[in-house]
Order: structure tokens, then C-alpha cells, then sequence
């Protein structure tokens, strides 16, 4: 059953006219959108997912007048219940049967002679979701806000006899309570401060630790990371903590509406030896990008050739042995706010923002 080109939910009709754009600019018929970040976006936050590691359990077929959501029949009582915007019609399609095969067959029973996939309309997609309507901005200032108190709540109470796994689990069952996905949980004891993605070990967390917290919630993704330290701590670690803070104000400072995302990895590249750290430093890590729906949406990786816009998020994250500073950010024509804000954590000036700083136990 078709949707009308004039939707009743409002974010739902805005959405759509970007995707019918892409569609025209194309000569295309429809457009499937099968991956998490893509229907979370389209869908306003509906969870199409049952499994964190699964595929969705559902597919839009989009056209230029409408769309189709085809969706598993023992997944669409709940999601119309649940999840779904006002107004949605839906395919049921047998649990057992493929669902990109009937995708493919009602867009055959429609008479649509050229459909897109993802992959083939990348850059367009990410341009279409990356400026975030007014209510999907406020919608990502609470996420960011709850995961970045969580965190707080979590670290403030922690002990160096604490291990890695522990304070992982306090931190994943908070970001449950809050209604969000725990995507990504980190923690590196004192121990393991030279691996960029520490999945938790056993291992106690001893004078210092890095947690780090990626959390869905309505689709969108906050990507936050926090440090404790239980000792003082050496002059060259004080001095890589302020270095790494002054690498970030550079990449903040190069991320502008209207300039190009492959224009900031030269500033990176020498923002990393300007600042005492070694040449190659960007290679040993991904030093982040836009985000929303998907963590990175993309990378910065050589090569992308997309325009960085007003209201679009990002999550830059700069790091070196035993450093890092990640915080979800949204950028507006005057500059960035940062949304991963919790104002007991201790903070630090840097060109003129306020940074986390390491906490002091």
C-alpha cells in the first residue's frame, strides 16, 4: 500500500521530499533503504532492529509520490504499536521469506523501472540526513546530555580495585535505564591505555582509566569519552593532555558549513607534529567525523568528497598513547555546541570552548 506524497507526520514528509529529490536528480523510480542508520533516519528513531548485531527486520521502498514499508509479520505489530510514525501503510511479509526479495517484486508490481540501492546513492543519502531538523537536534541534545551523565554517575563512584568489566556493566545497564542502546562500551585500565578500542577485560582499572560510550536512542548516536586518574600523573602526561585538547581545537576550528570534509585531514595531519606528537599519529587511529544515525557518518577517510553543512553533528576524536577527547558536537552557523555535556564533570578552557578535563579522584 502506498503512503501519499503529502505525509501526515511532518518529519516523515520532510524526509521523503529530500529522498524524492535524490530520485529526480537521478531519473530513478525508487529508492530501498535497508541499513540501520538510513531507516532509523527515515523512520524517525523506530527501532527495525531485534538484535544490536542483526539485520533491520524491515525495508522502505521509496518513490517519488510515496513508499512502501515492508516489514516481517511477526515484527509489525509491535513496531506500528511502538515505533512507527502516524500514517506508515505496510507490506507484512512471512518471517520466514526473504524480505529484499519482495522489496524487489513490489517494486516489479509497480511498474518502477529503476531502483537504487544504498550503496549507489552514498554520498547523496548522507547529504540528505545530514543537516538534522529542529526536533531531531533537540532529540540529540537529551541523548547526549543522559549519556553523558551516566557516564558521570558511573565514574564519579568508581574505585582502582574496580575492574574494566564491572564498570562496563554499570555503565551499559544505566544507558538501558535511559532507554538507549549500548553500541559501544569501552574501558582501558591503566594497563591497556595504549589500545584506541579496549573492549573490557577482567583486569582491574588501577590508577587510571579511560571509558568510552557510544548509545542509541530514537536512531541517533552518542559518541562519548571520559578519563579518570586515581595518582598524579607524570609532566609529559600532563603535557600530552593539553596537546591532544589543542589538536581538537585545530579540527574544530577547520570544521566550517560550506567547506569540504576532505579539506580538514591535511589540518589534522599537521595539527598531530605541531603539537609534540608523532607524524604519523593520524594513521594509528580514526580521528572520527559527522555522525547522527550512523557513529561515523562517514569517516574521514582520504578521498570523501562530501560538504560539511549547518546542523550537522560531529564527534572529532583526536588520539595518542594514553590521550583521547571525544564529545558529540552539533555544528551551527556561528560555531559548535557541545551536546555531551554533564556540568559536574571538571572542565578545562581551550581557544575559547570548555573541555572535559581529566577527572581527579
Amino acid at each position: 500500500m502506498s503512503i501519499p506524497a503529502t505525509l501526515p507526520d511532518p518529519e516523515l514528509s520532510t524526509k521523503h521530499a529530500r529522498l524524492a529529490a535524490i530520485l529526480e536528480a537521478r531519473g530513478a523510480d525508487g529508492l530501498v533503504l535497508r541499513s540501520p542508520g538510513a531507516l532509523g533516519w527515515f523512520l524517525g528513531g523506530a527501532r527495525t532492529h531485534v538484535s544490536l548485531a542483526g539485520a533491520p527486520v524491515a525495508e522502505v521502498l521509496v518513490q517519488r509520490n510515496g513508499a512502501h514499508l515492508l516489514v516481517f509479520g511477526n515484527e509489525a505489530a509491535r513496531l506500528f504499536a511502538e515505533e512507527l510514525p502516524v500514517g506508515l501503510e505496510t507490506i507484512e511479509v512471512p518471517w520466514a521469506e526473504n524480505l529484499s526479495a519482495h522489496t524487489g517484486r513490489t517494486a516489479t508490481d509497480l511498474g518502477l523501472a529503476m531502483v537504487l540501492d544504498e550503496d549507489e546513492v552514498a554520498l547523496e543519502l548522507r547529504a540528505a540526513r545530514a543537516a538534522l531538523l529542529p526536533l531531531e537536534q533537540e532529540r540529540y541534545r537529551q541523548l547526549c546530555a543522559d549519556t553523558a551523565r551516566t557516564l558521570g554517575d558511573v565514574l564519579f563512584e568508581a574505585v582502582p580495585r574496580d575492574t574494566e568489566r564491572g564498570i562496563a556493566s554499570r555503565l551499559a545497564a544505566r544507558l538501558m535505564l535511559d532507554g538507549s542502546d549500548p553500541l559501544v562500551v569501552l574501558v582501558a585500565g591503566a594497563d591497556r591505555l595504549g589500545f584506541r578500542h579496549p573492549l573490557p577485560t577482567a583486569n582491574p582499572v588501577g590508577n587510571m582509566f579511560m571509558a568510552v560510550l557510544c548509545a542509541r536512542r530514537e536512531g541517533l548516536i552518542a559518541n562519548v569519552t571520559r578519563w579518570v586518574s586515581f595518582a598524579p600523573r607524570s609532566a609529559g602526561q600532563l603535557r600530552a593532555e593539553a596537546s591532544i585538547l589543542e589538536v581538537e581545537a585545530e579540527i574544530l576550528e577547520a570544521t566550517r558549513p560550506g567547506v569540504s570534509l576532505a579539506s580538514i585531514l591535511p589540518v589534522i595531519q599537521a595539527a598531530y607534529p605541531r603539537h609534540g606528537f608523532e607524524t604519523d599519529e593520524w594513521i594509528r587511529h580514526h580521528q572520527g567525523g559527522p555522525t547522527g544515525y550512523v557513529g561515523r557518518d562517514p569517516r574521514l577517510v582520504p578521498g570523501v568528497t562530501d560538504t560539511v553543512v549547518a546542523g550537522q553533528a560531529f564527534a572529532w576524536n583526536p588520539s595518542a598513547p594514553g590521550v583521547k577527547v571525544e564529545d558529540t558536537m552539533l555544528l551551527t552557523e556561528t560555531g559548535f555546541e557541545v551536546l555531551s555535556v554533564d556540568p559536574r564533570w571538571p572542565t578545562l578552557t581551550v581557544a575559547g570552548r570548555q573541555r572535559p578535563a581529566i577527572l581527579e579522584r
